[in-house]
């Protein structure tokens, strides 16, 4: 999710417009991913009950699967905000929210997600195209993922890969929905400011995708 805001504390680097990670963000990028993939982790265990009675492989598994999840569904969103806004001549850095963080972990033990994990922050002369533009690609990123992993998930025989693809593609198909809903500061409520048919043609798509693994049609 990206979020347009001052420069309060945060320092502006050189090279103001170009692609560019620099260590702070690459640091805060490590804990969301770390944090993030616990939370996954748990949750695909079942809760603190899954987590204490898990073997090590039904561990190892749901970690690996994790992870892909989160640097597919979250990272990759992320940093498709990042590379946009920065390829638009924006300052763009992710920043971690620990408390945010903390929170998808504690509710992992619940044995569901719900995390803040933090954002792409930009600042720049935007314009509301540019600015639409920007909050899409994390959206359109995950629905692209998602389709990836979902056709790879039909065509695929073995019960734990097929099973890992569907996950995968399942989160990605969420993630893009949810961040698409019309509510300040999701990334829906930019792209519609900007232009209602494609928000229309983005959402509808990610609702369709999210329905079908809801109600386990794919």
């Amino acid at each position: 999710m990206g979020q347009m805001r001052d420069h309060g504390a945060i320092k502006i680097p050189k090279g103001y417009g170009r692609i560019t990670f620099s260590r702070t963000e690459i640091i805060n990028i490590l804990i969301a991913v770390a944090a993030l993939t616990v939370a996954f982790t748990i949750t695909f265990l079942g809760g603190f009950r899954g987590l204490m009675s898990a073997n090590l492989v039904d561990a190892l598994e749901s970690l690996a699967i994790s992870f892909i999840a989160v640097l597919s569904g979250f990272m990759l969103h992320e940093l498709a905000h990042k590379f946009m806004a920065q390829r638009s001549g924006a300052w763009a850095e992710f920043r971690a929210q620990p408390s945010g963080l903390l929170m998808g972990i504690v509710f992992s033990f619940l044995g569901f997600i719900f995390a803040l994990p933090g954002a792409v922050y930009i600042q720049g002369m935007i314009s509301r195209k540019q600015n639409g533009l920007i909050s899409l690609a994390g959206p359109a990123t995950n629905l692209a993922l998602g389709a990836v992993f979902i056709a790879l998930y039909l065509v695929t025989g073995g019960t734990l890969l097929r099973t890992a693809f569907y996950i995968i593609g399942s989160v990605n198909f969420l993630l893009a929905a949810f961040n698409l809903l019309p509510i300040p500061p999701l990334d829906g409520s930019k792209v519609l400011k900007w232009n209602v048919p494609v928000y229309i043609a983005a959402f509808g798509a990610a609702l369709v995708m999210a329905a079908l693994i809801f109600t386990r049609t794919l």
